[in-house]
C-alpha cells in the first residue's frame, strides 16, 4: 500500500515534510518505521515469513510485526495499529517496551532505497499462534522459533539476515532481560 508518510532528516527529526511511501523509497528520504517483536515467556520469538509479493525480502522469516508509520501517526499507535493489521493481535499500551531506535540505510537491488529510523518495541505474545490471523498481502506465516535464533542467524538460511546479527542480538538482551524480571 502506498500510504503517505513523514519525512526525518538523517537524524530523525521530523521536518515537517510528507510524501508517498514509494517516493520516499525511490529518492532515498529518510522516514519512521516500527519493528515489534513479540516473545513468549518460555523463550519463543514470533516470526513472520514474508509474503512472496512483498518488494524487499520476499519469503524471508523476519520480524513479528514491521511497518510504516503513516503522516502525522504516534509511533506507539502505528505499533499497536501495524500489530493488530499483520496478525490480528490486540495489546494494550502499558504491554508495548520501545527497546530504542535504530537508524538503518540499504539500497535494494530493485532501486529501493531503504532510509528508515526503526522504532524498535518488544512485547509478549500472550495468545496463542493459532488464533491469530495473518494478513494475506503481508504475510505468508507466523511460527514460534526457539529465543536464541536471533542470536545465531548465521546457522539459519532464510531466517532473518545474519548481516544484522549485532541488531538481533541487541534484541535478543533485552527480551531476555523482560523474562528474568
Amino acid at each position: 500500500m502506498d500510504e503517505i508518510i513523514d519525512i526525518v532528516d538523517e537524524n530523525g527529526n521530523y521536518t515537517g515534510k510528507t510524501c508517498l511511501k514509494s517516493e520516499a523509497h525511490k529518492h532515498g528520504y529518510f522516514h519512521p518505521t516500527i519493528h515489534v517483536w513479540l516473545y513468549t515467556s518460555n523463550e519463543k520469538i514470533l516470526l513472520q515469513k514474508r509474503s512472496l509479493t512483498k518488494k524487499v525480502f520476499p519469503g524471508l522469516w523476519d520480524i513479528s510485526v514491521a511497518g510504516h508509520i503513516a503522516a502525522g501517526e504516534k509511533i506507539e499507535i502505528a505499533a499497536l495499529r501495524e500489530i493488530k493489521e499483520e496478525i490480528d493481535f490486540t495489546i494494550s499500551p502499558e504491554n508495548l517496551n520501545k527497546i530504542g531506535t535504530r537508524k538503518h540505510q540499504v539500497n535494494h537491488p530493485n532501486g529501493i532505497i531503504d532510509n528508515e529510523f526503526h522504532h524498535v518495541y518488544i512485547a509478549e505474545l500472550t495468545v496463542g499462534v493459532e488464533s491469530l490471523k495473518l494478513q494475506e498481502s503481508e504475510v505468508d506465516d507466523i511460527q514460534l522459533f526457539d529465543l536464541d535464533i536471533i542470536k545465531n542467524t548465521s546457522k539459519h538460511e532464510n531466517i532473518l539476515l545474519p548481516q544484522y546479527h549485532d541488531y538481533y542480538s541487541f534484541v535478543y538482551e533485552e527480551i531476555i532481560k523482560r523474562i528474568k524480571n
